[in-house]
């Protein structure tokens, strides 16, 4: 028996010098690993996308319903429905006019989303039009939403001129926080696709 663990012993003491390959071994094992699983979350994500058409209720100006869906229009944010700013002096309900804005833009026709993601309040954060119309920069270049996203150019445009909000004072919309608090797992995996090669 003792025999038999000397044996042992010694077999453990002449595998020791190989410890730093089995280290690597496994260093790139995980590696293998953690890569078969970001192309997998690429693959799951790739199917994910909701598309929903329909009519559409306004509920304020960045946000609606289609169906039973609550959509937040990505990459911008307006005031909230009751929000007050002030305009030559006065206080005015910026916050329903930024709603009328964008029921303006819909009319009675239908709308399209596409999104991917989903905010704290579990709304769906979508890019959506009408006709050739995207709501999102559409609200940006009238000024009554601010950008939070690709819109740098039409906010720009909008303050120039003095349109919607920047034709007084307001206070800017911090409510795309959410937005950004849920986009870092998108970032992420932004990351991972592209160390991976994917689109």
């Amino acid at each position: 028996m003792s025999r038999f663990f000397g044996a042992r012993y010694r077999e453990g003491r002449s595998r020791q010098p190989r410890s730093g390959l089995r280290v690597v071994a496994d260093v790139m094992l995980a590696v293998v690993l953690l890569g078969l699983l970001a192309l997998v979350v690429a693959r799951l994500d790739e199917g994910v996308s909701i598309q929903l058409q329909g009519e559409a209720n306004v509920g304020d100006g960045d946000s609606l319903v289609i169906g039973t869906e609550r959509i937040r229009l990505r990459g911008i944010d307006a005031p909230e429905l009751g929000q007050i700013c002030r305009r030559d002096g006065h206080d005015y309900p910026c916050g329903r006019e930024s709603r009328a804005s964008l029921a303006g833009l819909i009319g009675s026709r239908p709308v399209a989303c596409e999104g991917r993601e989903r905010d704290r309040y579990d709304r769906l954060l979508a890019d959506c039009h009408v006709d050739r119309i995207a709501l999102a920069p559409a609200q940006v270049e009238a000024g009554w939403a601010v950008a939070y996203g690709d819109y740098e150019g039409e906010e720009a445009a909008a303050r120039e001129d003095g349109r919607g909000l920047w034709a007084g004072e307001f206070e800017r919309p911090h409510g795309a926080a959410a937005e950004a608090e849920h986009a870092r797992p998108s970032a992420i995996l932004a990351w991972l696709r592209a160390i991976l090669g994917f689109p």
